[in-house]
């Protein structure tokens, strides 16, 4: 268990330390991106919910 937690607690140091902060550009790419997704998934349920309200 403590082993676990060490080499757990070494690796995300060891992501963290690589990590940097995204530029504007990157931001507003990756939230146009989210965005989006969600707009499909939230189309996709509305569709399947009409389409199964159509036939039961």
């Amino acid at each position: 268990m403590h082993r676990k937690l060490k080499s757990f607690i070494l690796q995300s140091l060891r992501v963290w330390k690589i990590l940097k902060r995204p530029t504007k550009q990157e931001f507003f790419t990756i939230s146009k991106v989210s965005a989006i997704g969600l707009l499909v998934l939230g189309l996709l349920g509305f569709v399947i919910s009409v389409v199964v309200r159509m036939f039961f």
